[in-house]
């Protein structure tokens, strides 16, 4: 008996904020895609420059385009912030039948069989919850940099979830650090997660550079305190940090952000079972054990 082939409806949605220098390019790769989505919902999370307008003339062109129009709060909010505006555009879908939702950045460029691909891939792997494929972004000398990460981390700017996996676990959370959160409980729950290494989307500005340098780190130090990381675990990653550009600046801006999070008692995940899996799997990793963490 051949493999029954299942269906690739799916609804994508973005969230951005003075995007305008960006969003042409992430536009024309979505509608050219030679699967289209059923929906694609752009959230204008109150920019201030011609974001707006470029949205507005998407939809005179495309039906399934919709855009929701927040107001401008003054400040671009990082982590929660994010995800409070997805799930506004989440909130206005009109498709109620759909088998992937994807979250989509709207600063990314990529092939025209991008999505049909990346469908190939969970068509292949029924027990595949969450995936995308892999960021580059502009380096010095014009080049393509890789931006690394562990296999099962699918970067927040290009989620593609499988809608039984995003009903099992709940969603996202409106924690900075969601973007793990959801694919370790994932994995806990018996759910695979990936970055497909040789799928590519070009990210038009560095991930973070919204928040500078020592902001990033600093951000992501604090979403590792969030998502619980284990202290030893942490301390590792800091000093493997050290050899990478911005050399020691990123490794003391992880750090500090680690321990500003128990300073100003940030809420946490607090769900126990997750917490005991993510450190379990941490200590795997340190120990040279197989884990999530390959």
């Amino acid at each position: 008996m051949g493999k029954q082939e299942m269906s690739n409806k799916y609804v994508v949605v973005t969230a951005v904020r003075d995007e305008e220098k960006y969003l042409q390019k992430t536009y024309e790769s979505v509608s050219t895609q030679t699967i289209l989505p059923e929906e694609w919902v752009i959230v204008n999370d109150g920019s201030s420059d011609r974001t707006g307008e470029l949205i507005d003339g998407y939809t005179r062109v495309h039906p399934w385009i919709q855009m929701v129009h927040l107001g401008n709060r003054g400040y671009r909010k990082a982590g929660a912030g994010v995800v409070e505006a997805f799930y506004e555009g989440y909130g206005a879908l009109k498709t109620k039948k759909f088998d992937f939702i994807v979250k989509l950045d709207g600063d990314l460029m990529f092939e025209k069989d991008y999505f049909e691909n990346c469908f190939r891939k969970f068509q292949d792997r029924p027990n595949l919850g969450i995936g995308g494929g892999v960021i580059y972004h502009w380096a010095d000398g014009g080049v393509y940099e890789l931006e690394e990460t562990p296999r099962f981390h699918v970067r927040g700017a290009t989620k593609i979830y499988r809608k039984a996996c995003w009903d099992a676990i709940g969603g996202m959370r409106r924690l900075t650090g969601w973007d793990t959160i959801d694919e370790v409980k994932a994995n806990m729950l018996g759910w695979e997660t990936e970055s497909f290494s040789d799928l590519r989307l070009i990210q038009l500005r560095k991930t973070g550079m919204a928040y500078g340098i020592w902001g990033n780190n600093v951000k992501n130090g604090m979403a590792n305190n969030i998502i619980g990381y284990h202290p030893l675990f942490m301390l590792f990653k800091c000093i493997r940090r050290l050899f990478k550009k911005p050399f020691i600046i990123g490794s003391i801006g992880l750090m500090y952000g680690y321990l500003l999070g128990y300073i100003k008692r940030v809420e946490r995940e607090e769900d126990n079972d997750f917490k005991k899996y993510i450190r379990g799997q941490q200590i795997r990793r340190l120990t040279f054990r197989d884990s999530i963490w390959k």
